[in-house]
């Protein structure tokens, strides 16, 4: 098999692979494999300087069987519609997997984030809705924040919506701040959701959590409080921890034997992710090269960055001493290195439901928008709870029945419950 780094390949592989599993018919198959609407537009942004600059945005609703299409708009300088194909092909199954009633869909901008002021990016905001505001809403489309997005800048856009629908529509977005819509507990859903799977898994394997050591890939949001939940819940320690540089344009890891102050770091650490280095090596910390998180002598490896990053030649670099891999990322696991994983019998718990947390939390948000009454932090993340141990059971559950990995299991209880939509809707 030739080895692919292309995130829609990549989506298209592990549904091919599931789909001969269930042997789903061909037309079932065709409508699963590709998106059900596309959208690739254009947004002129007044620059500070007074010039105008041209941005290339992205929508695609894959599938919307089971209810409103949801997932994140990405700001990044990577982003292409197949990247955004397969993010929103991944949503429908984490939806579905969760058992939230809504759709797949995902967004995104080719951009840099950091290199736009705070106007500028308020205005390529709201320019991205002003393309997509008569196909997205509460009952059709509800974007959220992702990489390279915040907040505040789904403030803007739900604003914008609003100003262009004229009406106060706070629940055609979620991830907006708290007090203007958003819901108490989104910051650490997508992190803490991974620790509660990481938690069910340890528990399955009759493993001690507070014996644990872990390392991750990525110091965003996800990273942050995944790293921090494993370490101030489950007890464990986090080695090492790598980011992505914006000034330097390089990837960096930090590393302590001892274990890492997940709390100090995020001390230390700008909006983008980025450690501050010198504070770092000043707490006795080391820097070192951009792989070294793979290669830890750790029990869990956590890659919570971007897609691909685990493949045919980067899984060699594992240690033997890893047990679970626990996909916080999106797609950072090629096909090749799957199969690497699963030789190996190295316990992993797929992105679409490892990383679940934040899709289900944003649910959370819209219904409390709908309610128009808000739920304490407790309360939010309570829920969240019973959600993702009640997802990681039912997945587990499948896997240990039909003997097969936990992503193939995954895949299995989403697909179904998705095509079960299909043919009670009567679109087969």
């Amino acid at each position: 098999m030739t080895e692919t780094t292309n995130a829609f390949d990549i989506a298209q592989g592990q549904f091919d692979h599931v789909a001969e599993l269930l042997n789903l018919d061909q037309p079932v198959r065709e409508m699963l494999r590709w998106p059900t609407r596309e959208f690739k537009f254009q947004i002129p942004v007044r620059m500070s300087d007074g010039g105008t600059q041209v941005f290339f945005g992205y929508r695609v609703q894959h599938n919307d069987a089971r209810g409103p299409s949801k997932g994140g708009i990405r700001f990044h300088t990577s982003e292409t519609m197949d990247t955004v194909r397969a993010l929103a092909m991944w949503m429908t199954w984490k939806c579905a997997v969760a058992d939230i009633p809504l759709g797949g869909a995902k967004g995104g901008v080719a951009v840099d984030s950091a290199t736009l002021n705070r106007d500028e990016k308020e205005r390529l905001t709201r320019g991205w809705i002003g393309q997509m505001y008569r196909n997205i809403g509460p009952r059709l489309d509800v974007p959220a924040p992702d990489v390279g997005t915040s907040p505040q800048m789904m403030g803007w856009m739900m604003d914008e919506y609003s100003k262009l629908a004229g009406e106060y529509t706070p629940g055609v977005i979620t991830g907006k701040p708290v007090g203007s819509g958003g819901s108490k507990g989104r910051t650490e859903a997508t992190g803490y959701g991974v620790v509660y799977t990481i938690r069910e898994t340890l528990q399955h394997l009759k493993l001690d959590a507070g014996k644990m050591s872990a390392s991750v890939q990525g110091f965003g949001n996800v990273a942050q409080y995944a790293a921090r939940g494993f370490t101030e819940q489950l007890g464990g320690t986090v080695v090492c921890v790598s980011w992505w540089d914006n000034k330097e344009r390089r990837a960096i890891s930090v590393s302590s034997d001892k274990g890492l102050d997940i709390a100090f770091l995020q001390s230390i650490t700008d909006q983008y992710g980025d450690i501050d280095q010198e504070k770092a090596q000043e707490a006795g910390y080391k820097l070192e090269d951009a792989d070294a998180w793979l290669s830890k002598d750790v029990d869990v490896l956590i890659p919570a960055a971007l897609e691909g990053q685990l493949n045919g030649e980067t899984v060699h670099k594992i240690s033997d001493k890893v047990k679970i891999l626990a996909e916080g990322a999106n797609g950072p696991t090629t096909q090749e290195a799957d199969a690497v994983l699963n030789e190996r019998g190295i316990f992993t718990i797929p992105d679409f439901l490892c990383n679940a947390g934040g899709g289900t939390t944003s649910y959370f948000e819209s219904v409390q928008n709908d309610m128009n009454y808000y739920w304490s932090k407790g309360e939010v993340l309570e829920r969240l709870d019973f959600k993702m141990t009640e997802a990681h059971r039912r997945v587990l559950e499948m896997s240990t029945n039909e003997g097969v990995p936990m992503r193939d299991a995954a895949y299995m209880v989403a697909i179904g419950a998705v095509v079960e939509a299909m043919e009670m809707r009567g679109w087969l």
